[in-house]
């Protein structure tokens, strides 16, 4: 069942957006409409405030934790255009970038597997895609996948870093650089990064939703010769996309078709696992079962006694 075991009080003075555990699950990075990002250290049932960061001048839809090899690096994105880049050294954080080349509102960011290098996808509703690169102390050098969306880019998500033809789904370095985005055009799209123009090309597109698409997420591999991405849509369905290591096709199949819109898609760190939440602020778990069909674990309006749950 999943089950509250514990309650954060963030202080924000609005909607909360987002909330992200960082990689060993001791600090909890949130963002909110009051245009803040607040940062806890989570022991247990107890949180200690660590900071409260206010460079952004609207709404802070997301915020990404980089892989730790990097340091202590957190992204966040807003709807003021911009994406800043934050890191903590001893006990203050501070801005180490701020990304404003976008002209409207960065809806997501996304931080690519540390194999990459120190390298952050932002997703816009001006209807592109950044692709920022650390590149040497302080410098970051920017690419864009123009026209990625018509309407506007609503999500991104990096795939793992697997060899290309790889039979065993093994994780190696110089592996084909991938990512997958959702936008208001209804599609999901596969991007590749081409190694010999340095350009990011569209692989797939993937045509199944009847509205925008509001979360795309690359599962995680765990060595199966396949792909899954999960995508979600204000069309209130969530639809399993399956990609075999022979045929390279992509297959969907869905989910299930929700009473909400659904917003937000996260796979367990063993990729087996979907959480998906909605506008209904409900929380379900759904696993892949041994005949192929996806069953409902559990969710929590079930296991809180059909009470909608909010707190974060």
């Amino acid at each position: 069942m999943v089950s509250v075991i514990s309650h954060v009080d963030t202080g924000h003075d609005d909607m909360i957006h987002d909330a992200q555990m960082d990689y060993y699950g001791t600090r909890l990075a949130t963002c909110s409409s009051d245009r803040s990002v607040k940062i806890f250290e989570v022991k247990g049932a107890k949180q200690t405030l660590l900071a409260d960061l206010r460079e952004h001048e609207g709404p802070v839809w997301q915020v990404a934790w980089a892989h730790p090899m990097y340091g202590t690096i957190l992204a966040s994105c807003s709807y003021d255009r911009k994406v800043i880049i934050w890191q903590e050294d001893g006990h203050t954080w501070r801005k180490i970038h701020e990304y404003a080349n976008h002209d409207s509102s960065v809806n997501s960011v996304c931080w690519a597997p540390h194999e990459h290098g120190l390298v952050l996808a932002c997703a816009s509703s001006d209807g592109t895609v950044s692709v920022l690169t650390y590149t040497s102390v302080h410098t970051w050098e920017a690419k864009k996948i123009t026209n990625a969306h018509t309407i506007g880019c609503n999500a991104v998500s990096w795939a793992p870093a697997v060899a290309s033809g790889s039979a065993d789904g093994t994780a190696r370095t110089g592996a084909v650089q991938r990512l997958v985005t959702g936008g208001c055009d209804t599609y999901v799209k596969i991007w590749r990064l081409d190694s010999a123009s340095g350009n990011w090309v569209e692989e797939t597109r993937l045509e199944g939703h009847s509205n925008w698409v509001r979360d795309v997420a690359w599962a995680p591999s765990i060595g199966l010769p396949r792909s899954i991405i999960a995508s979600c849509s204000q069309d209130r369905r969530v639809i399993i996309w399956t990609s075999d290591a022979a045929t390279g096709q992509w297959q969907p199949q869905e989910l299930h078709t929700f009473d909400d819109v659904i917003w937000h898609l996260s796979w367990s760190v063993t990729g087996n696992i979907l959480a998906v939440s909605g506008g209904d602020n409900k929380v379900s778990l759904w696993k892949e079962s041994l005949e192929g069909h996806w069953v409902c674990l559990s969710d929590s309006a079930k296991s809180q006694g059909g009470n909608e749950q909010r707190t974060l």
